[in-house]
C-alpha cells in the first residue's frame, strides 16, 4: 500500500463506506453509539430484534461485528474503554451480560481468568449461551520463542504465548471460528456471514500481513526494543525479527526489573537504535527511563489490539485501523525505514512521539 493511501485510511475505511448511502450513514451512527457493557460500538443492522454475542477481548470482537455486518446480529464488547483486555477484572456484572447474551466469543482457557470463571458458571447453571473459541484450532508457539530463554530468565516457565492474533495468518483461524458461531447462532444468515468472513481474510488480514511483510523486509535491522510487555513475539516469528520487550512476562503490568533495563540498554547500544516501541496501554516510565540512559531519542506507540482508546471507538478504529494508523508506522520508524515524519499520516509522529 503507497503511504498516500495509508495516509487517507485515517478516514477509516467503515467512515468511507458509510458514506456511501444514507442508509448506511445511519447504521455507523447507531454503532458509534456503544453498549451498556464495553466498548468499540457494535455490529450487525442493531435492529435490537437479533441475537447478540458478546466478546471478552477487542480483537474478537472487531472480527466478529466484521462477519455480522449486515445481518440481524449483535455484537459488543465487554470491556471498558481505555483497559487492556488482558488485566482487567471485571464485576459480576459482566457475568451476568454473558448469561443474557446469546453467544460470548472467548480467546480460550488460561489468557483471561475472569472468563474461564464466566464459562465455569454457564456450565455449572446449565445457561445455554452458547461459547465460542476464538483460538480453537490455532497452533501456538512457545512462551518466548523469538528470545534467548537463558537472556530472558523464562527458565521454570511452560506453555504457550497466547497471543496469536498479532500474526495476521493466525487471525484468519478465528475469523473462521467465530464465523462457524455466529452461523450457528443465526443460521438463516449464512450465506452473508460466510461471505463476510472470506472478504475480511482476503481483503483485509491478507492485506495487513502483505504490508507488513513489506515493513519487515525493507529494514536493514532485525531488532525491535520495546519498552512493553511480551506481547509481540508472533509478529517477530511471522516476519523474522527479534522483538525485544522489556517486560519479558506475560502481563501488560508487569514490573521492570534492573536487569531488564540493563539489557534493553545493551540492545540498543549495539544496535545503534535510535527509537523504541511503547504499548499504549503501558506505563511511560521504563520508556522514558531509556531514553534518559542511551541515546534514543524517542518512543512511539504500538499495541497488540487488546483495548482501545475513546478516539480510536469514536473514529470507529478496529484491527485494521489500529494496524495501519499505530503499528505499522511505528515499526517502520523503530526499524529506520522511515523518519517519524515520514510516517503514519499527516502529524502522526507530533502526536505520538512520547505519547502520554
Amino acid at each position: 500500500m503507497t503511504d498516500s493511501k495509508r495516509a487517507a485510511r485515517r478516514v477509516t475505511r467503515r467512515q468511507v463506506l458509510a458514506a456511501g448511502s444514507s442508509a448506511a450513514v445511519a447504521g455507523m451512527a447507531g454503532c458509534i453509539g456503544g453498549t451498556t457493557a464495553g466498548s468499540g460500538g457494535s455490529g450487525g443492522t442493531d435492529d435490537g430484534d437479533g441475537p447478540v454475542a458478546v466478546a471478552s477481548f477487542f480483537s474478537f470482537f472487531d472480527f466478529a461485528r466484521e462477519i455480522a455486518d449486515g445481518t440481524p446480529v449483535r455484537v459488543e464488547n465487554l470491556v471498558p474503554t481505555g483497559l487492556h483486555g488482558h488485566g482487567w477484572q471485571p464485576n459480576a456484572s459482566v457475568t451476568q451480560d454473558i448469561i443474557e447474551a446469546d453467544a460470548f466469543v472467548h480467546v480460550g482457557e488460561g489468557f483471561q481468568p475472569w472468563a474461564d470463571r464466566a464459562i465455569q458458571t454457564l456450565e455449572d447453571d446449565g445457561v445455554d449461551t452458547q461459547l465460542i473459541n476464538a483460538r480453537a484450532g490455532v497452533e501456538l508457539v512457545d512462551l518466548a520463542a523469538s528470545l534467548d530463554r537463558e537472556e530472558e530468565g523464562v527458565g521454570d516457565q511452560q506453555g504457550k504465548d497466547p497471543h496469536f492474533w498479532l500474526d495476521p495468518r493466525r487471525a484468519r483461524k478465528s475469523v473462521d471460528n467465530i464465523a462457524e458461531g455466529l452461523v450457528e447462532l443465526a443460521p438463516e444468515h449464512e450465506d452473508a456471514l460466510r461471505d463476510n468472513a472470506e472478504t475480511y481474510k482476503s481483503e483485509t488480514l491478507d492485506r495487513i500481513d502483505a504490508d507488513y511483510e513489506a515493513i519487515f523486509e525493507a529494514a536493514d535491522r532485525d531488532v525491535v526494543q520495546l519498552a512493553a510487555h511480551n506481547a509481540f513475539q508472533y509478529i517477530g516469528v511471522r516476519y523474522g525479527v527479534r522483538m525485544r520487550p522489556l517486560v519479558t512476562n506475560l502481563a501488560a503490568s508487569g514490573d521492570v526489573a534492573p536487569a531488564d533495563i540493563a539489557e534493553a540498554k545493551r540492545v540498543i547500544d549495539d544496535n545503534d537504535i535510535q527509537y523504541i516501541a511503547n504499548g499504549v496501554f503501558e506505563a511511560r516510565r521504563p520508556a522514558v527511563q531509556l531514553m534518559e540512559e542511551t541515546d534514543v531519542e524517542a518512543y512511539f506507540p504500538v499495541t497488540p489490539y487488546a483495548g482501545v482508546r475513546e478516539d480510536w471507538v469514536e473514529e470507529e478504529w478496529g484491527y485494521e485501523e489500529i494496524a495501519d494508523n499505530i503499528n505499522m508506522p511505528t515499526f517502520e520508524v523503530v526499524l529506520g525505514n522511515k523518519t517519524p515524519e515520514e510516517a503514519g499520516y499527516d502529524g502522526w509522529a507530533a502526536e505520538w512521539r512520547n505519547f502520554e
